[in-house]
């Protein structure tokens, strides 16, 4: 590969997942553009070798005009507002933005030298379904937020035949844990996310833990979740640009474990990490679903993958340890 095929332009790369991503393609000696708007990602999640670009993906001439100054040749869309619970009271804004925002990136790539795109897209597509899904599942979004996914997947696939790129779409399942970097990790806290909650109340003497629904048809009346880590995922994103670029046909991957876990489940595993934890049951979240987890079969044959941090109580305690980090930075700043 010439070294302009390494121009990788990646939307949300301030936030958790993009900083990963760019991590782990810059040690990889690929050339990161981030392009990101901070309003969920943070100036302090960009790495020092990336070059930055302060941008909204709702603003098609600056995202236009940096895909073609800096030659992109792939993009990885990750930009996107993710809260499940604020999506089904804001509709309009969530449309606006992961839709409308999607199909600006797209327009933008016209006439341009990108070749490749990698998106990231959700495995509440699939609805309320039962257990196990694959990639065949017929989609049927339950959550606003995922209605904004599926839209955003059709955009792409219609898009890619009159633009004439590469595709893959990723349906992440749960994602969790943090750079052994020890330099990234999550940060934003509005998305609901249960790692990132139990990670805040590890760093308190009295854990607080809420539980949305105890009342689902599952083993303990909690959600059943596959939980991925970041840095894994960040593998498979860097593994499959490589793979659609060299064969040049689409593909959308299911991006998890393959084992489901009910939030009691680790809440069980927290427990045995962080001492003196209270639950409180409160309603369920509008949008969530019951259980999903996913067939990996497709992933693991398509890149011949092989997770490194498929152990939740690993995750866990990374998560809890860049918790721990970003508590310190926190003092720091009020001391001084």
């Amino acid at each position: 590969m010439k070294n302009t095929n390494l121009n990788v332009l990646i939307t949300g790369g301030a936030g958790y997942i993009g900083s990963h991503v760019s991590e782990l393609l810059i040690n990889k000696n690929w050339k990161v553009f981030i392009y990101d708007n901070l309003v969920t990602g943070y100036e302090k999640l960009i790495n020092k070798k990336a070059k930055f670009i302060k941008g909204d993906i709702k603003d098609f001439k600056k995202l236009s005009q940096t895909i073609k100054d800096y030659n992109i040749i792939s993009v990885i869309h990750l930009a996107a507002y993710l809260n499940i619970s604020e999506a089904e009271k804001k509709k309009r804004k969530y449309f606006v933005n992961n839709v409308g925002g999607t199909l600006n990136l797209l327009k933008a790539c016209k006439n341009s030298f990108v070749k490749n795109l990698v998106f990231s897209s959700s495995c509440s597509v699939y609805g309320n379904a039962e257990g196990s899904v694959n990639e065949k599942q017929k989609l049927k979004p339950k959550s606003y937020y995922a209605f904004t996914k599926f839209k955003s997947e059709n955009l792409i696939k219609k898009y890619s035949k009159i633009n004439k790129y590469n595709y893959a779409i990723l349906r992440y399942f749960n994602v969790a844990g943090a750079s052994m970097s020890g330099k990234i990790g999550e940060i934003e806290t509005s998305h609901g996310h249960l790692v990132k909650n139990l990670s805040i109340q590890a760093t308190k003497k009295k854990p607080l833990i809420n539980i949305y629904g105890n009342n689902y048809k599952t083993k303990d009346g909690t959600c059943i979740r596959d939980y991925i880590h970041v840095s894994d995922l960040a593998d498979i994103h860097m593994k499959v640009l490589k793979k659609i670029s060299e064969e040049k046909n689409p593909i959308i991957l299911n991006c998890g474990y393959g084992k489901g876990y009910s939030v009691l489940d680790i809440i069980k595993i927290f427990k045995k990490i962080v001492k003196n934890v209270e639950i409180i049951y409160l309603n369920r979240r509008p949008g969530d679903v019951a259980k999903i987890y996913s067939n990996t079969y497709k992933l693991k044959k398509y890149l011949n993958w092989k997770p490194k941090f498929n152990n939740i109580k690993y995750i866990l305690i990374s998560a809890i340890n860049w918790e721990k980090k970003l508590l310190k930075i926190k003092k720091k700043k009020i001391k001084y």
